[in-house]
């Protein structure tokens, strides 16, 4: 990728399609704990859990609102889920949604259109999927929020100036299009709640915070505006607490809400029961195998089964199979029990593979415990990323999946990986990073783990991470220089209305730009973090699971990260995973009952 990389999207590489295995035995499916290939029992020898119309394998957005609107359409329904949880890596999430057109966008006056929205999507995807596909998610996600607000506790608010990640080309809007899930209280769910997947990171204690609240908060110290938000959600948390409520927001209220609706219609979500295989009689998907209490078990399906099961993330093996290298399990922030197990299983019947190769990427620092999902701190003025040459390489406040890619692709035969994102500590006495507040130490496990340096002189910090100190010198000169003229001319940081979100609007005249100055000096090892993997089964407008050939699995269907991505190998806005996975679970269950 060129030096001077423009705030657009990157030239998508190749559609990469992989089909193994053959298909599946009919009547057969795999013995608990069998490896995909292993086929040992038969119906009769497999105790039976139940038979409903449709079966949803996986209680994410995907499965979740899948479920919900298969009830709703008069089909009866279950959920199985292999975590001791249900919500998955929605639940973990900030719970952003990308729809364009929704009807709470157009409430609060959003000017998108439905050829805006079009020619926007084919401009980000390009010719990595399928016009039919893009479509069909364009066409059906403003009803499914409106499905979802009617019959769920489930309300949104509009995320308000987090602009469409490339607002520059054709129908891309600068003040956004993403929505996420308002406040729940989690008392409505009883008994429930305790089941819930925490989240990712905790809100701080006695607030409620929402997504487009962070934004904001790391400016506390340093705005006005800041520290009034701080105080709002500080406002918010007592009023909670007064009313007795148990708030959630973000992907915590995703999931109770949606979870509420299921409770409501009377759709069970079996919990500790993961998919071992698909069932199959006379070439159709009849039912799943999963393994409940240690021992096999059969879940009939009268319509279809929905794989709504996560991605591969957490699978070494897959990765190092389909992944480019450096890559690994421990740096995606993404349910741990996403072992590709709807994907395996859609496999071994024939069904073809996509964009195993790609993920939801984002930079991220690999502290102890779990890793740490970069956004604001890359972005904010008096930061700059550099790579083992000690240079800069990439417009920092791009697109987080487009930094990841640019680390792989900029040079393949030796990525950019890990980088370094180097601060100063000016920078630290004014913004918030991760959950330390301006000018608190931070931990010194994050020191001993290798996660993070810090030093007096840019010479002593470059030989504690390994570049030249030379070149990390004139590299920090150099964007110094750039800074104070509020112009990146070497990678257009600040060009783009994207870029400019996760900033300090008190810095002139560039708000993405600030010099480097103040010792001590700081680095944090940067490595290809995500939200999870965006490769699987490929599905055609109606979610149906497709062969290489084009020809359908009769009776299964797959959405969300068990599904190619209908963005391709680019991401729209925030919430480009969550909205599509709840759209064509929605799109899959209407299809089933006949109602598309």
């Amino acid at each position: 990728m060129a030096t001077s990389a423009e705030p657009v999207r990157p030239t998508a590489r190749p559609t990469r399609r992989q089909v193994l295995g053959a298909a599946g035995t009919t009547g057969l499916a795999l013995a608990a704990g069998a490896g995909p290939g292993t086929r040992t029992a038969t119906a009769a020898d497999l105790p039976l859990l139940g038979t409903y119309d449709v079966v949803v394998i996986g209680s994410g957005a995907a499965g979740m609102t899948a479920a919900l609107a298969a009830a709703k359409q008069g089909l009866t329904t279950v959920v199985v889920e292999k975590a001791p949880t249900f919500g998955g890596s929605a639940a973990r999430s900030g719970a952003g949604i990308w729809v364009p057109n929704n009807p709470v966008i157009l409430a609060a006056g959003v000017p998108d259109t439905p050829a805006k929205a079009t020619a926007y999507l084919a401009a980000v995807v390009g010719p990595d999927v399928p016009v039919a596909r893009q479509k069909a998610f364009l066409a059906h996600g403003p009803d499914m929020i409106s499905f979802v607000m009617a019959n769920s506790p489930l309300r949104f608010r509009w995320m308000e100036g987090y602009s469409d990640y490339y607002p520059e080309l054709p129908g891309g809007l600068p003040g956004g299009r993403s929505i996420e899930p308002d406040q729940f209280d989690g008392k409505l769910l009883g008994a429930e709640l305790a089941h819930l997947n925490p989240p990712y990171m905790q809100v701080p204690p006695g607030m409620v915070v929402f997504s487009a609240d962070y934004k904001w908060l790391a400016l506390a110290a340093v705005s006005a505006k800041g520290a009034a938000v701080a105080a709002e959600c500080l406002a918010r948390g007592t009023k909670a607490a007064v009313l007795g409520q148990t708030p959630l927001t973000m992907g915590q209220s995703l999931a109770a809400g949606l979870r509420k609706g299921l409770l409501d219609v009377g759709v069970p979500v079996l919990l500790g029961t993961p998919l071992t295989d698909l069932f199959v009689e006379s070439g159709a998907v009849t039912g799943a195998v999963v393994t409940k209490d240690d021992a096999p078990a059969l879940v009939r399906a009268r319509r279809a089964v929905v794989v709504g099961s996560g991605g591969f993330e957490h699978n070494a093996a897959m990765r190092a199979q389909y992944q480019r290298r450096p890559i690994g399990t421990q740096w995606t922030v993404g349910a741990k029990e996403n072992t590709g197990d709807g994907i395996r299983a859609g496999r071994q019947l024939g069904a073809a593979l996509e964009l195993m190769d790609d993920a939801w990427w984002g930079p991220a620092i690999p502290l102890p415990g779990q890793p740490y999902f970069c956004l604001a701190e890359r972005t904010l003025p008096g930061g700059l990323l550099v790579n083992a040459a000690g240079s800069r390489f990439v417009n920092e406040a791009g697109p987080y999946s487009d930094v990841v890619h640019t680390m792989y692709d900029r040079n393949p035969t030796d990525p950019d990986i890990p980088a370094w994102l180097i601060v100063d500590q000016n920078y630290r006495n004014r913004y918030l990073f991760k959950d330390v507040a301006p000018t608190l130490t931070f931990p010194d496990d994050w020191y001993r783990s290798g996660a993070a340096y810090k030093a007096w002189t840019l010479d002593a910090l470059a030989a504690s991470v390994g570049v030249p100190a030379a070149a990390l010198r004139a590299t920090v000169d150099r964007f110094n220089s750039l800074a104070l003229k509020g112009t990146d001319s070497d990678f257009h940081r600040g060009d783009s209305a994207y870029d400019h979100y996760y900033t300090d609007p008190s810095v002139l005249p560039n708000s993405c730009l600030a010099p480097l100055w103040l010792p001590p000096y700081y680095a944090f090892r940067i490595v290809p973090g995500d939200l999870g993997t965006k490769g699987g089964l490929v599905t055609d407008a109606r979610a149906r699971v497709l062969r290489p050939d084009g020809s359908v699995i009769p009776g299964l269907y797959a959405a969300g990260n068990a599904s190619a991505a209908v963005m391709g190998h680019s991401y729209a806005g925030a919430g480009s995973t969550i909205g599509p996975a709840m759209t064509f679970g929605y799109i899959a269950a209407l299809d089933i009952a006949g109602a598309l």
